[in-house]
């Protein structure tokens, strides 16, 4: 996906490669005076290659650009068009579970996924999710298959060492090195941004792949670049693995992700000059759990459950976080006074 001027396919993701974080917190630990020079990548690509794949996409043109009639000859066969796509992916569990970002599946018609040693397999997508840009496929190998575990991104540290492996323009089984240059990006692709930025080459074609730390554990995926001209920039960006990892469970569980919802759009009390930290609710929709609850426009809302709501985003976020039926405790001011409200959340829509 490619920012703004397009996902590593270039910051263009659907609505919205492969990383190798390399750098232990032991290495990184030390002082830079104790360590011997550049690190050498070889051995742990060597290690986690065979777990990363080359995909291959076929879709259905969906219209095209440009303002073309409905139902005009031009607009029908744009419709009817193949459109093939590349991607990046890696093997989660030796049955065949394989990771990637959903914008690389997309309205798939056709899979197909290509392991290091060559073998190709017809995949079916098991699920997909939007809001996280993360997707999961299935194949059935002849017996099982090298496979990478999803480490802990939270112990990621501003300058360790990671390592990214793909497809970038069809190049599987490609690695490129660098570090981790910010964590926690907020790049405005949805509520759910809070993206590793890293300077290791990222190109399109290496969207879904994974980025690795130094021991070898995935602790992003990639996902998007930020670059004016498509190919790398040194600016790109990995969804943490700890937002990962329960995606992917519910995926594997039921193949979609259950989200709460309230119903209402929000702002930063602060950037709406009340003079405090919260979330203010700009719009409740008609039939909307919010709506039911007798949420207004106007309200602002600073807690969920106890629990401070700092922004809109960590509203939206907190809710998202929440099984549909589940019913909260918002606390917001009205009217300058302080109140509690019972709301319970529904399922947010367009998901799975």
């Amino acid at each position: 996906m490619t920012l703004a001027p397009r996902p590593p396919e270039s910051f263009r993701l659907p609505r919205r490669g492969a990383l190798l974080l390399a750098a232990s917190l032991a290495a990184c630990a030390r002082p830079a005076s104790a360590q011997r020079g550049l690190p050498d990548f070889a051995d742990l690509a060597e290690r986690v290659l065979p777990a990363v794949v080359s995909i291959q996409v076929t879709s259905r043109e969906d219209g095209g650009p440009g303002p073309v009639p409905r139902g005009s000859p031009i607009e029908r066969g744009r419709r009817g068009q193949l459109v093939q796509g590349a991607g990046s992916g890696f093997i989660v569990e030796p049955s065949g579970i394989i990771v990637t970002s959903a914008h690389v599946v997309g309205n798939a018609t056709r899979v197909i996924v290509t392991t290091q040693d060559g073998t190709e397999y017809a995949a079916r997508v098991v699920g997909t999710d939007e809001l996280t840009d993360l997707a999961l496929l299935r194949i059935t190998p002849r017996g099982p298959l090298a496979a990478v575990s999803l480490g802990v991104s939270a112990n990621l540290r501003v300058g360790q060492w990671v390592l990214a492996a793909g497809n970038p323009f069809g190049l599987g089984g490609s690695v490129t090195s660098g570090i981790v240059s910010a964590l926690g990006r907020d790049i405005r692709v949805g509520p759910f941004d809070d993206f590793i930025q890293t300077d290791a080459p990222i190109n399109p074609g290496n969207s879904g792949g994974p980025l690795f730390n130094m021991a070898g554990e995935v602790i992003g995926i990639n996902t998007a670049i930020y670059s004016p001209s498509g190919a790398s920039a040194g600016i790109g960006f990995a969804v943490p693995s700890d937002l990962a990892r329960p995606v992917v469970e519910a995926l594997l569980r039921g193949g979609r992700v259950d989200r709460g919802w309230l119903g209402v759009s929000v702002a930063d009390a602060e950037e709406q000059g009340r003079g405090r930290r919260g979330a203010v609710i700009m719009g409740v929709e008609r039939g909307s759990p919010a709506a039911r609850a007798g949420l207004r426009q106007g309200d602002l809302v600073t807690a969920l459950n106890g629990q401070p709501v700092a922004t809109s985003r960590a509203l939206v976020r907190g809710v998202a976080g929440l099984p549909p039926g589940e019913t909260v405790r918002l606390t917001l001011l009205r009217g300058g006074r302080s109140q509690e409200v019972a709301v319970q959340i529904g399922r947010r829509p367009n998901e799975g």
